[in-house]
């Protein structure tokens, strides 16, 4: 069988702009069965899987030991290393990129409650989930598949309690970071939400999982990431102009922070992926809402 590779952006719009970072269905055939790296994001993932199951694990070699996992359907928190996601000869489904400060909304609990890489989605959601993972299973389109999506997080949203929201410091520090890419200094950050390092660092916590800082890190990454892939896809790639637009010291800082959340350099990791990316399997959530 010739290998195929299908993507689908879906727009983000109305009342669900900021609260869905992007949306991507994806159907693969014919591939020769893989290892692939899942990107750190400062977003939250959620995988409505239409195929075979996805096998997960925590390092490279997980699936030769034993230790990674197979689901149905995934939820990944905030993880500062890649995901290792070991890919058979096909496979389907939608990717959702939620915005953190709306977890308690959208899953029902905070980003600080879910295992980094992965958790079995239903243990979360509930049955709801089979139920969506068969309707968006049986529609005929992407559009329609999006549709059933959006009314799912839009009916979830509408019947979450009111108090499900971040404490305002957390979700006002989310903001500044936003704002700034990721460049922004960690004292400054203090003195805009008048709270010190520590009393911030234990609210992150209780929130996300994570810390501000971490936080701060994995934003910066996510806009050099996708400005290395948009170069590569150009022809133009600089990781020297990378490093000075998106706020590293200098090339070899760059290359010192995308190996410590991939495991790999940049040029590794555009070699593993770069069919993907021109096929457009990396180019959702490219601006972040704050």
């Amino acid at each position: 069988m010739e290998p195929r590779m299908e993507f689908a952006d879906a727009p983000v719009e109305g009342a669900l702009c900021g609260v869905i970072d992007s949306m991507v269905g994806y159907r693969m055939s014919g591939q020769s069965p893989s290892l692939h790296r899942g990107v750190p994001s400062p977003s939250l993932t959620f995988i409505v899987n239409l195929d075979t199951p996805i096998v997960a694990g925590t390092h490279a070699g997980a699936h030769d030991d034993g230790t990674a996992k197979p689901y149905d359907n995934i939820l990944g928190g905030f993880h500062l290393h890649a995901a290792y996601l070991f890919e058979p000869d096909r496979q389907a489904g939608v990717q959702l990129a939620i915005n953190p400060m709306h977890a308690r909304e959208i899953l029902g609990v905070p980003a600080a409650e879910l295992d980094d890489i992965a958790n079995d989605a239903a243990s979360v959601l509930g049955d709801g989930l089979l139920r969506l993972r068969e309707r968006v299973g049986n529609e005929p389109s992407w559009p329609a598949r999006f549709d059933a999506l959006r009314t799912y997080v839009r009916d979830r949203a509408s019947a979450a309690p009111s108090f499900a929201a971040p404490r305002t410091e957390v979700a006002a520090a989310w903001r500044w970071m936003i704002e700034r890419r990721g460049r922004g200094r960690m004292d400054d950050l203090s003195r805009y939400v008048y709270l010190s390092g520590r009393q911030l660092t234990k609210l992150f916590h209780a929130e996300l999982g994570v810390t501000p800082k971490a936080v701060n890190r994995l934003i910066r990454f996510h806009y050099a990431r996708y400005a290395i892939q948009e170069q590569s896809v150009a022809g133009c790639l600089s990781l020297t102009d990378v490093a000075h637009v998106t706020g590293y010291y200098d090339h070899a800082h760059l290359t010192r922070e995308f190996r410590a959340f991939m495991g790999c350099s940049p040029t590794d990791w555009l070699a593993e992926e770069f069919q993907n990316i021109q096929a457009g399997g990396h180019h959702q959530a490219a601006d972040l809402e704050p």
